[in-house]
């Protein structure tokens, strides 16, 4: 394919790239500023694209506030995905319902059977080095002087 200058699909690359480079940013400081410089560089270029970025900033930025372990598997609905996948498998050999309790038995069980699997095999995540970093970066409470 032959990639003209200033063409639509030479301009999702890169901003693809711009983009990728703020969900890889190593703290939402540096997020916002790689933002602000692709909101500089292509809000008249693409503003939809743009505006999307601008409303969303805070939710794909969210994740940054944790150690960088967890950022991966929690920026993701990969695990999200997986359950739904297992839940439509499950479901094509039922395929008829006699009830909606029916279903949410079969929901439910399926919910216990994962959470036996994460409780007692492979971890999805291990909660005690991320309450270990929380202690660790827990800011001191200001001293705050009572009103009178």
């Amino acid at each position: 394919m032959v990639q003209i200058p200033g063409s639509t699909i030479h301009l999702h690359e890169e901003l693809y790239g711009k983009v990728r480079a703020i969900l890889d940013a190593p703290d939402v400081e540096t997020a916002r500023l790689l933002m602000n410089q692709v909101v500089s560089n292509y809000s008249e270029k693409a503003p939809k694209s743009i505006q999307v970025l601008e409303n969303g900033f805070d939710d794909i930025t969210a994740v940054l506030c944790l150690p960088e372990r967890y950022r991966k598997r929690l920026r993701t609905t990969n695990g999200m995905e997986r359950l739904n996948e297992e839940i439509r498998r499950r479901d094509r050999v039922i395929r008829i319902y006699p009830n909606r309790n029916s279903v949410m038995r079969l929901i439910g069980a399926l919910l216990m059977e994962m959470d036996e699997k994460w409780q007692s095999g492979h971890k999805y995540l291990d909660m005690k080095e991320y309450f270990a970093w929380r202690e660790e970066h827990k800011k001191p409470a200001s001293k705050v002087s009572p009103i009178r």
